[in-house]
């Protein structure tokens, strides 16, 4: 039976009953408890006779303010988003590389390049596909489980695992099977009470924890504001909604390609003929037999059904305009008689438009899903990483249900041979993490009429210096060349499967920066995987950004810089634009780089409240004059 505590009583239960050396699991992002987590942090800490190791994924921390113009523009955003939510004293000691000697972090996915620089977290890093992390946690000696859940008056003898089923799911069984055998292993939970209440696989019975801390948690969630989608990810997005097909499978993951995805598919659904004129002047066509055969530019008459390790915004935006709303049922019977036609939707209470492991996103996401019905958010089942990444188990439904899949994933290089990098920088330092991609990619193979799309920005700028994202070679990759299948940049789409190396190579060339394929054509020259004689088609000689610019401009109206919404004040979205470029053109750390844009900056009677937000509209000392003048300048080479 569950045994109601405060913290403090739990966590000296969990000294008392664990040996010398607790393991503890938590869930990726969202799901930590971290007011438990800190306090038996802190207390382990003072003891040195015990030890802990943390199992986790995702450990999330407010944005660093950085200084100079960037600090003042954060302090008061992240004030008012992100409140009173509880840092992981875990988390700040990762930072500082200053763990306790007796406490160690293992972390199978980071913040995204949140933790480069932090020895320990990289050498404490463990490779691992999301869907063996719990078989792997489980293996190093797990016993301790700590969650936050979801209550709800309306079941009060059961809990939700709401934002992160993902894991613990997988876990409870290997669970049961150990303490059968006669080990302790310790499950807790804690309510917070904004967190949406989800039904389906996500339910458990109390008596699946051993502690339930008495109190609710009440502090601030934890939310991802949705960022800028500028020009590059909005043609991506495009590319990418037109392999889309109708009565399919979509998964996508978090960012704002994502979300460019996101709005290119609400344009095909709510506003064909423009959407249509834009692929026209776009040139999309010129791939017309690969999109006719793999996907379409019609509005959605069956719908999609999501299945996707992150449940992200753009999933439930989808769900929202109706695009996603193909329902699919957990026998193999109901499926395939949906597969033909022969089920009515409406009279099927368990059919599930969603299969989502986790969710995180921004603070009108969890509204939303607050808002909802009970029954509403029966559509979305939060469930088993295993059964949303792998294809064994239940696979003759999987398939079934699978239709069509196409599984989107961002990258931040690919090789001319069609290799995909995502989590790791050349020399060995970790950006994030392998997670659910490699399992999406295998699916896209295996499956009958699916697809493995990788995404990426062709070309990347930071501190006035442009480099292409599509390189020769790379010392990393995430997905090996044997498993390319279809890459798409803002230029076009590569697609790759079952095509010769040097094929390959010409495909990726066609959506290359123009800036960069003499180079590239080059170099496979010269490792002789081009012919010498060579020809680049005349067609993709002109993949400039001024070229999409100029499309952009002629369809305004389909580029929203926030499709699905955002935190930001109009005085917020102007600023943030003016500081991407300014630390896209200029190396912010040198004084006289800086100074270069200053000159041309207009009069402060230009932008007042920019500079109010900023604190900028009486400047005291040389320091703060310049940061005006560089604020101004960037306000007027980004002003809309």
């Amino acid at each position: 039976m569950v045994q109601l505590c405060s913290i403090e009583q739990a966590v000296d239960d969990v000294l008392a009953r664990l040996p010398a050396h607790i393991h503890m699991g938590m869930p990726l992002g969202l799901g930590k408890p971290n007011l438990f987590a800190n306090a038996l942090y802190r207390r382990i800490a003072k003891l040195p006779e015990r030890a802990l190791t943390i199992y986790t994924a995702l450990s999330l921390g407010r944005p660093a303010l950085g200084d100079g113009l960037q600090k003042r523009f954060l302090e008061p955003f992240i004030e008012r988003v992100f409140g009173d939510y509880p840092e992981l004293d875990f988390l700040a000691d990762l930072h500082k590389d200053s763990l306790p000697a007796n406490i160690h972090v293992q972390q199978f996915f980071m913040q995204p390049g949140s933790l480069l620089h932090s020895t320990s977290a990289q050498q404490d890093y463990v490779s691992s596909n999301y869907s063996h992390a719990a078989r792997d946690i489980n293996a190093a000696g797990l016993n301790l489980v700590a969650q936050l859940v979801a209550s709800s008056a309306e079941h009060p003898d059961r809990l939700s695992l709401s934002c992160n089923p993902d894991i613990t799911l997988d876990l409870l069984p290997m669970i049961a099977k150990r303490r059968a055998a006669g080990e302790t292993i310790l499950v807790v939970g804690q309510v917070h009470s904004d967190l949406p209440y989800m039904p389906g696989d996500a339910e458990l019975g109390m008596d699946e924890f051993d502690y339930l801390l008495d109190e609710k948690d009440s502090t601030t969630l934890f939310s991802t504001p949705n960022m800028p989608v500028g020009f590059q990810d909005h043609f991506i997005g495009l590319h990418a909604s037109t392999l889309v097909r109708d009565g399919g499978t979509l998964q996508i993951g978090i960012g704002s390609m994502g979300d460019a995805l996101t709005a290119a598919l609400l344009a095909r659904q709510a506003d064909n003929e423009a959407y249509r004129l834009l692929l026209t002047d776009l040139d999309v066509y010129q791939w017309a037999p690969l999109i006719s055969r793999e996907g379409g530019v019609d509005p959605f008459a069956r719908g999609l059904y999501g299945c996707s390790e992150m449940f992200v915004n753009g999933l439930l935006v989808l769900a929202d305009a109706g695009i996603v709303r193909r329902k699919v049922y957990p026998d193999v019977a109901t499926q395939a008689q949906a597969n033909a036609g022969l089920l009515d939707d409406a009279a099927q209470p368990d059919g599930v438009s969603i299969h989502g492991g986790f969710f995180l996103g921004p603070r009108s996401f969890y509204q939303r899903l607050q808002e909802m019905t009970y029954a509403k958010r029966q559509a979305f089942n939060m469930t088993r990483i295993s059964y949303i990444n792998e294809l064994y188990g239940q696979e003759e439904l999987k398939r079934l249900q699978r239709l069509d899949a196409r599984f989107i994933n961002s990258a931040i290089a690919v090789t001319l041979l069609g290799a995909g990098v995502a989590d790791q920088l050349e020399g060995g330092h970790v950006l994030s993490g392998v997670g659910g991609q490699y399992n999406f990619v295998a699916q896209g193979h295996a499956l009958e009429g699916a697809r493995s799309i990788l995404i990426l920005r062709s070309w990347r700028e930071a501190g006035g210096e442009v480099s292409s994202n599509i390189v020769w070679e790379y010392g990393h990759c995430t997905i090996p060349r044997h498993l390319r299948d279809i890459v798409i940049t803002e230029y076009g789409i590569a697609d790759l499967r079952g095509q010769t190396d040097a094929k390959v190579i010409e495909a990726l060339l066609n959506i290359t920066d123009s800036r960069f394929q003499a180079d590239l054509i080059e170099q496979a020259q010269k490792a002789g995987k081009l012919p010498k004689d060579f020809q680049l088609d005349p067609r993709f000689s002109d993949n400039t950004p001024e070229r999409l610019q100029g499309i952009q401009a002629r369809h305004r109206r389909l580029f929203p810089e926030y499709p699905l919404g955002t935190d930001f004040t109009d005085e917020e979205r102007d600023l943030l634009r003016a500081l991407n470029w300014l630390k896209s053109k200029f190396k912010l750390t040198e004084i006289l780089e800086l100074g270069k844009a200053a000159p041309d900056a207009p009069e402060p009677e230009a932008f007042p409240e920019h500079l109010v937000r900023m604190r900028l509209d009486k400047p005291e000392g040389l320091k703060e004059d310049l940061y005006q003048r560089l604020l101004l300048a960037g306000l007027q080479a980004t002003a809309h």
